[in-house]
């Protein structure tokens, strides 16, 4: 992380949306908040953030940055710049690169080149099996041992299918605290699945990826982490069954968390009737039940956090016929104004509710110790200032990922981060990323 070299004072700022006051920042930490906050800080940087809303920076626990391998869709700098401007301070990078994230020499690998970059913290997801294969498990061990020292392990992008090694992961990662995070597709009953599996997908004649088998998995590694002891985390829950087993999951007293997507908080399975790729993610755009489901779920705590799964993809990959598409859309820049408009702006959430499924429980998911401790005198420095007045619409050509598969492109969507202040030093600067030599 850069050094800090000068200290800061944010003025007028409205604390998780309450009265408005201001913060000091000095080597990288918090010092001050409110009244004394002036007299903490020594000929400071000072940001006029009257009208915006001050919330803890934020923090994805799913994000595909790709490299190594996918440099064409991503890199970590092209990545974690995007994130910066979404206003993350953190994101964990997720295992499906190529080479796969399943040593301890690759995840020190990302690591390094997100110190590099210096826009967010970076924290490699280690794969659970080797080569994301689903056959033996990787170096789990050395991987929590790393410089990296990984706590979230996932084979993302495939399901961990075999019941008997989803079992030998969750009671490995016991030992040191680790969560194993699924991909809930039984691979059984969605072998060359195109959408949600409805009367829709009949119509349009596309293989439907049908909920039970999300649902299956869910309920069956509800069953074996009760049964271990161990942590589970479910990766981009999509449906009301998988809600409902969630909450079933949480009643028995298993260690289960749950993440939703902003696009299953907005999107829905009507958009592949366009019959353009850019609609094409795994787990499929669901019902409108199922949003309305999964709204309900985050609300109420069921679903613990919000996970981008920003999944980037290089443009020949999405313009192209549907069948032939890849799967994923990108969502580190649009992240926060889907909840807003989703979650804010329709009572569900207040601003504290944001900073808990945005910050404060994805941190503590993936054991993050420096951040999500929120804006409190002597946490870290990481702040994010949202102007929540403004709409603004989405365009993927100026948005900061080397990639232009957003879904939500035309859209107009409330809040824009105006600024993220990263371990003190401010990456984001009026909406505009700066670079590292000018900050």
């Amino acid at each position: 992380m850069t050094k800090q070299t000068r200290d800061i004072l944010i003025t007028g700022a409205s604390l998780l949306g309450g009265e408005p006051s201001e913060i000091a920042l000095s080597r990288g930490t918090i010092v001050a908040i409110g009244a004394d906050a002036r007299n903490a800080v020594r000929d400071p940087r000072v940001i006029e953030a009257e009208g915006l809303i001050a919330l803890p920076g934020l923090v994805d626990i799913h994000t595909h940055l790709r490299q190594p391998g996918g440099e064409d869709a991503e890199t970590v700098f092209t990545g974690t710049r995007a994130a910066a401007v979404g206003g993350y301070t953190a994101v964990h990078a997720m295992a499906n690169t190529t080479p796969t994230q399943d040593t301890a020499a690759i995840v020190d690998q990302v690591l390094r080149l997100g110190e590099e970059a210096d826009w967010v913290e970076v924290r490699p997801v280690g794969a659970v099996t080797k080569g994301l294969e689903g056959k033996q498990l990787a170096s789990l061990g050395s991987m929590a041992r790393s410089r990296s020292k990984v706590r979230v392990f996932s084979d993302d992008g495939k399901c961990v299918s075999d019941p008997v090694l989803m079992r030998r992961a969750l009671e490995y990662v016991k030992g040191f605290g680790g969560v194993i995070a699924q991909h809930s597709q039984d691979p059984a009953l969605t072998e060359g699945a195109q959408m949600n599996e409805s009367t829709l997908s009949g119509e349009l004649g596309l293989a439907g990826w049908p909920a039970v088998a999300e649902e299956a998995i869910i309920a069956r590694d509800i069953l074996l982490a009760k049964h271990v002891g161990s942590r589970l985390h479910v990766c981009h829950l999509s449906t009301a069954g998988s809600v409902d087993l969630v909450r079933w999951g949480k009643a028995q007293g298993v260690d289960i968390t749950a993440e939703a997507t902003p696009h299953h908080l907005l999107l829905t399975e009507q958009l592949a009737a366009t019959y353009d790729p850019l609609y094409k993610v795994n787990p499929p755009l669901r019902r409108a039940e199922d949003v309305e489901a999964v709204r309900e779920g985050l609300a109420d705590g069921t679903i613990d956090c919000i996970g981008t799964d920003h999944a980037p993809h290089p443009l020949e990959m999405k313009d192209c016929e549907w069948q032939a598409g890849a799967f994923g859309m990108t969502g580190l820049e649009t992240a926060l104004p889907i909840i807003i408009e989703t979650m804010v702006n329709t009572g569900r959430m207040d601003w504290a509710d944001v900073a808990r499924v945005m910050s404060t429980v994805p941190a503590q998911i993936g054991r993050v110790d420096s951040q999500g401790q929120g804006l409190v005198v002597g946490a870290p420095a990481h702040v994010t200032l949202v102007d929540a007045t403004v709409r603004v619409t989405v365009d993927p050509a100026k948005q900061w990922t080397r990639s232009t598969n957003c879904p939500f492109r035309g859209m107009e969507l409330p809040g824009q981060v105006r600024y993220t202040i990263y371990g003190g030093v401010p990456t984001v600067v009026d909406a505009t990323p700066v670079a590292k030599e000018d900050r």
